[in-house]
């Protein structure tokens, strides 16, 4: 699957190519991204039950949101995650931290890989474009991420990143005629502007 819609944001690495960013169409990508969301290897994103019908649903409802957005990550025009942003005063992680000023949300899903073996340097490469595609908006001084706290796999990942791993939250269940949200127990991480800046100096 391809796309040819409009980014919101674009990123060439030597060597690994263009990482463009566009927004989640609900129709479109409804059948694509339920294939990502029920996979096992996707389990902590919490949609493994999920029909393709209740994926476009979901995102149609995130859609909606002003607070709330969905992007597709295309790498040289192919979907290769799904990456997802929110105000955390507006989200339930809300209820667990005391969010300030600043603060920024993400959720990230790489989709399937390709190849027989995962790709050297894809993820942090990928990583590298969406943590920039942040704080290329100058209103957004820190990334909060709230994986499962049992997704050490993901919690690694962000350590290395640069990410300060925090305290572990339970965040409430949301059950809406739109959504619905089961507890989550998770792991606060925190990535600020200033540490960003400093890596890419160093």
């Amino acid at each position: 699957m391809t796309t040819t819609a409009e980014p919101v944001y674009e990123q060439k690495i030597e060597g690994f190519g263009t990482v463009r960013l566009v927004p989640v169409d609900p129709a479109r990508d409804a059948a694509l991204l339920h294939g990502w969301v029920t996979e096992e290897r996707a389990r902590f994103w919490g949609m493994g039950d999920a029909t393709r019908e209740q994926v476009e649903e979901t995102y149609a409802h995130l859609d909606s949101l002003s607070t709330h957005h969905g992007y597709l990550a295309l790498r040289d025009g192919v979907p290769v995650a799904l990456f997802q942003t929110y105000d955390p005063e507006a989200d339930r992680v809300s209820e667990c931290y005391d969010a300030r000023p600043g603060d920024f949300g993400v959720h990230i899903l790489i989709g399937p890989t390709r190849g027989a073996a995962p790709e050297s340097g894809f993820t942090a490469n990928l990583l590298a474009v969406l943590i920039g595609f942040v704080f290329a908006d100058p209103r957004h001084e820190r990334i909060v991420a709230e994986p499962d706290a049992l997704n050490d796999k993901a919690v690694a990942r962000l350590e290395r990143t640069g990410f300060t791993i925090g305290p572990e939250i339970v965040m409430p269940e949301i059950d809406l005629p739109e959504v619905f949200l089961p507890e989550k127990r998770a792991r606060l991480a925190f990535l600020t502007r200033a540490d960003f800046e400093a890596s890419r100096s160093a």
